[in-house]
């Protein structure tokens, strides 16, 4: 439970966490993200600051009737923002003469005559903000015209730089860029005052940042029902959509394709909009020179029959000119709005190039250098001649990345698109000499996918740490000029987006370690800095479990019902935990932030839980039947069917009452014409008798007790026993310990169907060495005894460790908890937060290291971990990557025990639908396994060395022996510092 703390979001004395933001500033409900976002302040704390709304006044908002259209509106978007936070409506005008006193002036550099004018006279600081690319800069100015004595000048270096620097300004007073989108609420302000500091937007890292809508079918099927009605995605839509981008900082989109949807230009406005807000339009890597084939091509092949009357078919080999004028008409057509031209060729919908009349490689290589030439032939003739002037992407997605490694000639001036592998990792990044073309490199990274081996569509699971490593690692090897990101329908994706969109902005404020404290900046803007931090927990909590398995790709039987405490309930308990203190924040905020709380935290959280619970549960009643339970069957059966229920209910919750029933079927699991999330399987039902029988199940079995239940004093752990009714009637029985210092949760009760009972020792009680205690079992006339191993090595054994302790039959070792690491190189280890299944994984940094062959105990940065083996012998060690790839190099790294020959472990570097990448993208991790041998039992140090960079490694696990099998790897083991109590 949280206490209900002093600063409510809707109060006025909210405090950033970080004081030293900015002198003398206060917050207003919402942290920063970026140094530009700075919050607004009641005029008494700061008796310079410029008063934006004071004493139910308004300062004018003046821009000049000649500026870019895209400028002229996002005024009027000010206008509003102003009088979502203070319920003042300024005004707004084009003319200086009348303005109030204290005014805002929005303009851009060499468009308007007022901001050029103070820039001339040397009164506006437009350094290192002219001539450059999206930049601005927010300024006071005394007196800037005749009739104001003060002035809050937003100039921009073009149009988007000004769009960029009010929106900014917009967040500054508290309105979220998720304010509509999300709903998240507006705190009021009767005064607004801005502290009087310059702050400038530099040019942001990456010239083009952007979304694909893809996979769009609750979008589509959103927008004809709900937001504009008998349209599938129509202007209605795009101009949210357009705006939700610039706040984000966006500029660039790959409009919805799919069938289900309208094609982007079906509607004449889209296009027009678009540029009327300031966004460059693109399209995604089968859709060539904006064509939208899915929609367009049919009707173009109806009108552009063969001369035999037969419809033309897709294929260049075949129908070279159909095709040829079907992409200059829409060349034409677009040629007067700002887009980004792909080109090079795939098929019609999103599936491979087809080329009946090219059948080699080397055939079909000379294909799509004569579609480039042409297509580059048509952009000069249509759009522009000047090369380069004309921004153009080659994506080299799926069988297009083998004919480019195959010899494709890309233009210089054309920027090459590299796709990651649909499951967030960057397949494939430039060469020294691609990192020198002109025209740059660029991105296309996946938050939703539909397609091979598993798709995820319905929730945001993609941490934002796995995003900082992705995207960092590419921008560090030279992947600069454009990054696009899969959203899928959007409105699930609401914290990945914002943060790819930070970093496509500002990627060199984001440490490592800096991923924790960003999401809660983002949590505290939508709902106030007091519960920004518990939020942030939380949902790093929920992005950790979905590294082990996203929701959608739950499945029968992968977690462990009876090994390591019952690996499935310790991963609802993690689930069940986080639930419990989200809705406690909820309890606490305050009515208005519900609707955006339940979209954003509480859905995504419950949603998850429930996916997950259906399928544990129908495992457990499968368990139940092959043990022979009786009433647990049915219980079982009963619990899945609820969660099933329960899902169903959350998600017509979200669809019918949340903001009013504004998002209906905007979010289903189960959409029409897309991959659907698993429904619950089959369960099995018993047929109620009067029979009565004890039937009993020891962790580490299946069925029976044959495996005793094992405990150390080094992990101090508990285990179960399952009691169960192997009928119907009451069960009576009762647990009795061989030996008083064998304790057991629970020594007896009445149970229809079945009962756990946790079994612990009294360390302190228990004798040294070895033992064989018993905890025997009776009822229904039978008794069933279990055995138990306990070792005890006592106080001075846990005293003297100086690490990881074998115990179990295993040493099981987080990465990040190291105890030293050695440089060398000029590389070394990073440690990652938020990264993996586990909170933390280590990563060879820096991203763009060289790879480093030979000797790896003399060249390579190396962890060294110090572990006390109770054995000797050879053991397997699994090595837990995170499956980072490299399809022109390698993904290597190397371990080895004591002054022991590095063992070269060789990572799967390339997709090509390959059985291992299939398995490492669904479970998160790649295993890799070798052998180390301990020659004598005690102190060891196991090594760990980077060879190839950017290669992460969440755990290590080593089996001395009997380790079971199990989908996460083992609790962790006792260390004295990082885990002195492993408890369960």
């Amino acid at each position: 439970m949280i206490a209900k703390p002093p600063g409510h979001p809707d109060d006025d004395a909210l405090v950033p966490s970080r004081r030293s933001f900015l002198r003398g500033l206060a917050a207003v409900g919402a942290l920063p993200l970026t140094p530009a976002l700075l919050a607004a302040e009641p005029a008494s704390a700061a008796s310079d600051g410029f008063p934006l709304v004071a004493g139910g006044v308004a300062a004018d908002v003046f821009v000049d009737a000649g500026d870019d259209v895209a400028v002229r509106r996002v005024a009027g978007d000010l206008q509003a923002d102003i009088e979502r936070v203070s319920g003042v409506l300024p005004i707004l005008t084009n003319r200086t003469a009348g303005l109030s006193r204290a005014a805002v002036l929005i303009g851009t550099i060499g468009h308007s005559p007022v901001i050029d004018k103070l820039v001339a006279s040397g009164r506006l600081d437009v350094s290192e903000v002219a001539g450059r690319w999206e930049a601005s800069v927010t300024q006071v100015v005394e007196a800037p015209i005749a009739g104001v004595d003060r002035a809050l000048v937003v100039a921009g270096s073009d149009r988007r730089g000004t769009v960029y620097g009010v929106y900014d300004l917009s967040e500054r007073i508290g309105v979220s860029p998720w304010y509509w989108w999300a709903d998240v609420p507006v705190p009021h302000r009767d005064t607004v005052t801005l502290p009087p500091v310059t702050e400038k937007r530099r040019e942001p890292a990456i010239r083009y940042r952007g979304i694909f809508l893809n996979d769009e079918d609750n979008l589509s099927q959103w927008a004809y029902r709900t937001a504009e009605p008998g349209k599938h995605i129509g202007p209605v839509t795009y101009t949210r959509i357009f705006e939700l981008m610039l706040r984000l900082k966006a500029n660039y989109l790959w409009p919805a394709m799919h069938p289900e949807s309208d094609h982007f230009n079906k509607y004449p406005d889209n296009a027009r909009l678009a540029h009327e807000y300031g966004v460059v339009v693109g399209s995604s890597h089968p859709e060539a020179l904006l064509r939208n084939n899915v929609h367009e091509w049919q009707p173009w092949a109806e009108a552009h029959r063969n001369p035999d009357g037969s419809l033309p078919e897709y294929d260049y080999t075949v129908n070279p000119q159909t095709i040829l004028d079907y992409w200059r008409a829409r060349a034409k057509a677009n040629a007067r709005y700002e887009s980004v031209w792909t080109v090079g060729m795939r098929g019609i919908h999103d599936s491979g190039l087809v080329t009946k009349n090219a059948k080699t490689t080397a055939e079909r290589v000379a294909v799509m250098n004569d579609i480039i030439t042409q297509q580059r032939r048509i952009l000069a003739e249509e759009v522009g001649p000047a090369a380069g002037a004309v921004p153009q992407i080659f994506i080299p997605y799926k069988e297009v990345l083998d004919l480019y490694n195959a010899g494709v000639r890309v233009p210089d001036d054309v920027t090459l698109i590299w796709p990651d592998d649909n499951h967030g990792n960057m397949r494939q990044l430039p060469t020294a000499a691609e990192r020198q073309r002109s025209g740059g490199n660029g991105l296309y990274y996946h938050l939703s996918y539909w397609g091979a081996p598993k798709s995820y569509l319905w929730l945001d699971t993609t941490a934002p740490a796995k995003i900082w490593q992705e995207l960092r690692r590419a921008y560090d090897n030279g992947v600069r000029h454009t990054w696009i990101v899969n959203v899928g329908d959007l409105k699930s994706q609401e914290t990945g987006l914002s943060f790819a969109m930070a970093l496509a902005w500002d990627i060199d404020r984001w440490r490592a370690e800096d991923g924790q404290p960003r999401l809660a900046d983002w949590a505290g803007r939508q709902f106030g800095a007091a519960y920004a931090r518990e939020i942030a927990e939380i949902r790093q909590g929920y992005y950790e479990l979905a590294a082990a398995l996203r929701p959608e790709f739950i499945q029968s039987g992968v977690f462990s019902l009876v090994h390591h405490g019952d690996e499935a309930d310790r991963r609802m308990a993690a689930y069940r935990s986080l639930i419990d203190r989200a809705e406690a924040v909820g309890r606490l905020l305050p009515a208005a932030y519900q609707d955006a709380f339940f979209e954003l935290l509480l859905y995504p959280l419950t949603g998850a839980y429930l996916m997950n619970l259906k399928f544990v549960c129908a495992d457990r009643n499968a368990l139940a039947v092959k043990q022979g339970r009786g009433a647990g069957v049915n219980v079982f059966a009963d619990l899945a069917e609820r969660a099933q229920a329960d899902e169903e209910a959350l998600t017509r919750r979200y669809n019918t009452a949340i903001a009013g029933g504004k998002w209906k079927e905007i979010i289903n699991p189960y959409p029409a014409n897309v991959p659907k999330a698993p429904r619950v399987p089959a369960v099995t039902r018993l047929t109620r008798t009067s029979a009565v029988g004890l039937g009993v199940a020891a962790e580490g079995n299946e069925t029976g007790v044959a495996r005793p239940l094992t405990f150390s004093s080094y992990p101090r752990n508990r285990r179960f026993i399952d009691v169960f009714n192997t009928g119907f009637a009451p069960l009576t029985w009762q647990a009795s310990p061989s030996h008083s210092w064998v304790q057991v949760s629970t020594t007896a009760g009445t149970t229809p169907d079945q009962a756990r009972i946790w079994v612990s020792v009294d360390w302190a009680a228990a004798p040294s060495g070895v033992s064989s205690p018993q905890v025997r079992i009776t009822g229904a006339g039978t008794t069933v005894t279990v055995p138990l191993q306990v070792v005890n090595d006592g106080e001075q054994g846990r005293a003297t460790a100086t690490g990881f302790v074998e115990a179990h039959g295993y040493v099981s070792i987080e990465a990040e908890h190291y105890d030293r690491i050695v440089p060398r190189s000029g590389a070394t280890w990073q440690t990652i937060p938020g990264l993996g299944r586990s909170g933390a994984a280590v990563i060879g940094a820096p991203f763009d290291a060289a790879r480093l062959d030979g000797d790896s105990r003399t060249v390579a940065p190396e962890l060294q971990y110090n572990v006390r083996f109770a054995t000797a012998g050879t053991f397997p060690v699994t090595v837990y990557r995170l499956p980072s790839l490299d399809e022109r190099g390698t993904r290597r790294l190397a371990i080895g025990l004591d002054s022991g020959t590095p063992i070269l472990l060789k990572g799967t570097g390339v997709t090509s639908a390959t059985a291992a990448w299939s398995r490492n993208v669904v479970e998160g991790v790649e295993k890799l396994t070798t052998n180390v041998t301990v020659d004598r039992p005690g102190e060891h140090v196991l090594k760990l060395w980077m060879v190839d960079p950017a290669n992460a490694v969440d755990q290590i696990v080593i089996d001395t022996g009997g380790l079971p099998a199990s989908y996460l790897a083992p609790p962790e083991s006792f260390h004295p510092a990082f885990n002195p109590n492993p408890g369960r």
